[in-house]
């Protein structure tokens, strides 16, 4: 269950950070490119045009969500079994 809230959560963080990246081109291809390949731009430019920003980074948001609350179920999955730190 944990593998799949991880998956499913990083599939809507992706859609969501493709979005933004999407209306970054929309605006400026410079801005797109640096949305694309520029670390941190995109939020950058996600905070700068927030009212036409604010669907796409609050569903990347809860996509990071969710993938956190895989990662923590897998932990919990993995000291439930034994076998968390135990080299095998």
């Amino acid at each position: 269950m944990g593998m799949a809230l991880y998956l499913l959560g990083a599939l809507v963080a992706f859609v969501g950070g493709i979005w933004i990246v999407v209306n970054a081109f929309k605006k400026s291809v410079l801005w797109g490119l640096g949305a694309l390949f520029v670390p941190f731009v995109s939020l950058i430019f996600a905070i700068m045009n927030w009212e036409q920003n604010k669907k796409p980074f609050l569903i990347a948001i809860a996509g990071v969500v969710v993938m956190i609350i895989g990662v923590v179920m897998l932990g919990g999955t993995a000291a439930m079994s034994g076998s968390a730190g135990m080299p095998s």
